[in-house]
Formats: C-alpha cells, structure tokens, sequence
C-alpha cells in the first residue's frame, strides 16, 4: 500500500468525566455542593456547559451521588445543553476517587483524552478547557492548570489543638509553587493506570499519576476558575457571571 492511500489516522476524542458527588458542607447545609444555585442555576449545570462548550469535547459523564442519578439526570433534561455533546450520568461511590474511577469505567471505547473537572468549578472558560486538551494532544500524559500564588506559603508544624498557634517549619520558594486548577487531562490508559494502581488517598488524580513516576505537565490556568467551597466563593462566583451576561448581553 502506498503513503497516498494509508487511511488517514482517526482523530482523538475527548471525554470529561465531572465527579458531582460531594456534599458540600463548608457551603453549609442544603444540597450537595454542584446542586447549589449560581445565577438561578445549579453549579453543575454551569460546569458541564462548561465542558462542553470546547468543541473538542464530545461526552461528558456526570458522577452523581450515590442516590441521587435520576435527580441529576433530570436536572440535564431540564436545561439546555449543547446537541453536539453527548451526556451520561453515573452514580458514584463514597469518595472522589472512587466516583472518578466509576466514571472511567462508564467511557465507551474510542476515548484517548479524557477530563477530570471539579463540578464546584463552574466558571472554568472554555480557553483553559482547550489548553489542557491541546497539551495531552501533544504528548503529555497528565496535564494540570495552575496559577502562580499571590501570597506568601508557610508550611508549618499542625497543632495538637485545633485553633492553637502553630510553629513555622519552612517558607517554600513561592516562585515553584502553583495553585491547581482544573479541569486536569490525561492520557486515558495512563489514567486508567494510576486508577488501578494508586490504592491511597490523593488530592488529584494527577498526583496519582506523578505516583507512577510519569511527568505531570502544567499550563497556564485563570483566575475565574477558581474552586466554589464557601459561602464568599458563591458571591463572587455571583458577581463573575453577572459581568459576563452584562458583557455578552444575555
């Protein structure tokens, strides 16, 4: 066969898988977290649009709570969603780990990019989506957006007593450090990996992948993808989102 008939190589997908099963309760009590209004509508909503507005995404599987799949599966019938994308709902297990691992197992096959994003990130613009994205394309097992920090770290000795004054140990040089953002990108089988192989309890699935010795690459994140874990998040989560129906004039 020659090189003007090889077929062409098929293009790489990309799934998102949106863990949703957290309850949220430095947000208080009421809903799970990805539940909670913002704008009049559920963060949840907010995040997988804003997945789904990279046209490079074509799945997004939602991992809901334990018993709460058909709740969120009619909360996706409910609002309007892009058609293009395709949208599957999971139920999810006692930790974020495990939910991720329980959305993994829910992607068909013919998936080589897949997303991790935080459903209390929903402001997450869809340039970040496609930075991350275009780095696994390129070659990069785990991808992470990051942001230089503002303030200074200090790491310190925890106190016995909650509330007790606690000794410094170490200034670490602020210019190493980022704040992680996501959503996070992996290489499916490389995450699929780190999923069977990492047994303890992580902070990110790209540390689980950092486990397995691999590089962790990071890109530029932005500021408006910022995590909604207290009630002052929503605020300002309020006040991003009013700017941008003023500015996009809806």
């Amino acid at each position: 066969m020659s090189e003007d008939s090889l077929p062409a190589p098929a293009p790489t997908r990309t799934a998102a898988v949106i863990p949703a099963a957290g309850r949220g309760v430095r947000l208080g009590p009421g809903a799970p977290k990805a539940l909670r209004a913002l704008g009049g509508t559920p963060m949840l909503i907010h995040a997988v649009r804003a997945l789904a507005a990279s046209r490079a995404v074509s799945l997004v599987v939602v991992v809901a709570p334990p018993d709460g799949a058909a709740e969120v599966r009619s909360l996706l019938d409910a609002h309007a969603l892009p058609e293009r994308t395709d949208f599957v709902v999971v139920p999810g297990g006692d930790t974020r780990q495990e939910s991720v691992r329980l959305g993994l197992d829910a992607l068909p096959p013919g998936y080589d990019v897949v997303l991790v994003h935080d459903a209390a990130r929903p402001l997450v613009p869809v340039d970040t989506v496609d930075a991350v994205i275009e780095a696994v394309r390129e070659g990069a097992p785990a991808v992470v957006p990051a942001l230089p920090l503002a303030d200074t770290v200090k790491e310190v000795t925890p106190a016995a007593v909650a509330g007790e004054p606690e000794p410094v140990a170490a200034t670490p040089d602020r210019a190493r450090l980022r704040a992680v953002q996501t959503p996070q990108g992996f290489d499916r089988a490389t995450l699929a990996r780190a999923h069977e192989t990492v047994t303890e309890d992580v902070t990110d699935d790209a540390s689980m992948v950092e486990r397995l010795g691999l590089t962790v690459v990071v890109v530029p994140g932005h500021e408006e993808a910022f995590k909604v874990t207290r009630p002052l998040d929503l605020v300002l989560a309020e006040a991003v989102l009013a700017r941008r129906r003023l500015n996009d004039g809806f």
